[in-house]
């Protein structure tokens, strides 16, 4: 049986570019580089080096070559923080392109964009009374 997300597969046009979005702007970390024998290159990112979830940036154009069917549009991500005003605030100020806070029964969320367009959502979720 499937018991958690392991890995989420993005594919971008710029492998370097979103490499440098996500660990320069929203802090994540390189967990790991490979290229395999036939010119496949992958990066793993994540949140903290022991985060049980990760992300796969993967080239759109080489993997569209290899698995013409695939859908290579961008999956629907939602992140969780603990500290929603201040990532905010930190997105903001490096003029990435942010959505207004909003107050859902769930918790509070925006969502925010990266150098090619594709959009995430964070939360910080409410409390359980």
């Amino acid at each position: 049986m499937i018991n958690k997300v392991g890995q989420i597969m993005l594919y971008v046009n710029n492998q370097d570019e979103a490499v440098n979005f996500w660990t320069e702007n929203v802090g994540f970390s390189v967990i790991s580089e490979e290229n395999n024998e036939q010119g496949m290159r992958w990066i793993e990112i994540a949140p903290t080096k022991d985060a049980e979830t990760s992300i796969i940036i993967h080239n759109k154009e080489f993997v569209a070559k290899m698995s013409p069917g695939l859908n290579l549009g961008t999956p629907s991500l939602m992140f969780f923080t603990e500290h929603l005003d201040e990532l905010y605030k930190d997105l903001s100020v490096k003029n990435i392109k942010v959505g207004e806070i909003v107050n859902m029964p769930s918790g509070r969320v925006f969502n925010f964009a990266d150098s090619e367009e594709n959009y995430f959502a964070v939360m910080e979720k409410s409390e359980k009374e």
